[in-house]
């Protein structure tokens, strides 16, 4: 791909969108657009258009979304479902009206259904029901894929899905009313520790198991599919492995150096029981994580405190 091409990076101040700069940056990519949502209000239709028919990007990569952990999606499931397909159908129609030719467009584990087969694979979309904690979210994505798809067999043109698992890393969301399990993990272990080492109490049974994916992996695969023409339409994106949501938190209070108690919550929800990724399609591409799991969270947790001042609700960017 040449490195000159202009890509655009939508949601580039998000933790996956930095890290897609991040990494696009790296690789020697220099043309890069990038629109804050003050600058451009993806969730308006003739804004992007426009914007679109200004700049003309020849790639575009989908990372902008509305998103949150299980009581963000319990609360405010129209806001997640509507803003999220306002926010995707306006860059994916776009993208297809003026004539871009690659597109990548991120999703999550979770549009796979609740219960289906472990390790989860690409066919299983659409063969069940979801998770009720955050089914808006996962429809909205759910057709994001199915438009990228239809793009794809109708008009030939290469617009892919990645699915990722899990993700953490930089620039993550600490608010503890719409964080996921790692940022929020990290930041209870570490206000407990500086509080005496404070008992931390976590939600559910902690018997869960989840895959996570440090962010600037997620970024490697998003480059590796718009510098080659994959044949399929939906891949997932992950380590191929999980641990319980007890062995995560043991593993991040021993990070942080957290001394105290942990208690369980079991009234609250545990989610999905397991969301292991199947990630064998994508590693037949040439792709393959490099972060294993203590040393992303070492940095993620090194990047916290570096970062004390940021630790507000991650918005749309």
């Amino acid at each position: 791909m040449d490195k000159n091409k202009k890509i655009y990076v939508a949601g580039h101040c998000g933790m996956v969108g930095s890290a897609v700069w991040r990494g696009l940056k790296s690789k020697g990519y220099s043309n890069l657009i990038g629109k804050s949502s003050r600058e451009l209000n993806l969730r308006n239709q003739k804004e992007v258009n426009d914007f679109y028919n200004l700049e003309k990007p020849e790639a575009v990569v989908d990372a902008a979304a509305k998103v949150g952990g299980i009581l963000a999606n319990k609360d405010y499931p129209y806001q997640f479902l509507m803003e999220n397909m306002q926010i995707q159908n306006n860059l994916i129609d776009g993208a297809f009206k003026n004539s871009v030719e690659k597109f990548i467009f991120l999703g999550s584990s979770c549009i796979y259904p609740k219960f289906a087969p472990q390790p989860l694979k690409e066919d299983y979309l659409l063969t069940d029901s979801l998770e009720p904690t955050n089914e808006c979210y996962a429809l909205a994505k759910i057709t994001g894929i199915k438009a990228c798809e239809s793009i794809k067999k109708q008009f030939g043109k290469d617009y892919v899905s990645l699915m990722p698992t899990n993700l953490y890393g930089y620039n993550d969301n600490f608010d503890l009313k719409s964080s996921h399990v790692i940022p929020a993990m990290i930041r209870k272990f570490h206000e407990a520790k500086v509080n005496n080492h404070n008992t931390v109490t976590l939600w559910g049974s902690g018997t869960v198991k989840r895959e996570f994916l440090f962010v600037d992996d997620l970024a490697t695969a998003v480059v590796h599919a718009l510098e080659n023409k994959l044949p399929g339409h939906l891949y997932n994106v992950g380590t191929g492995t999980d641990v319980t949501i007890k062995t995560l938190a043991k593993t991040i209070q021993k990070i942080i150096g957290h001394k105290g108690n942990i208690i369980w919550d079991s009234s609250k929800p545990d989610g999905t029981p397991r969301k292991l990724m199947d990630v064998s399609k994508i590693i037949a591409m040439g792709w393959r994580y490099k972060t294993e799991l203590e040393q992303g969270l070492k940095k993620t947790y090194d990047w916290f405190l570096n970062n004390s001042h940021n630790h507000k609700e991650n918005k749309l960017n």
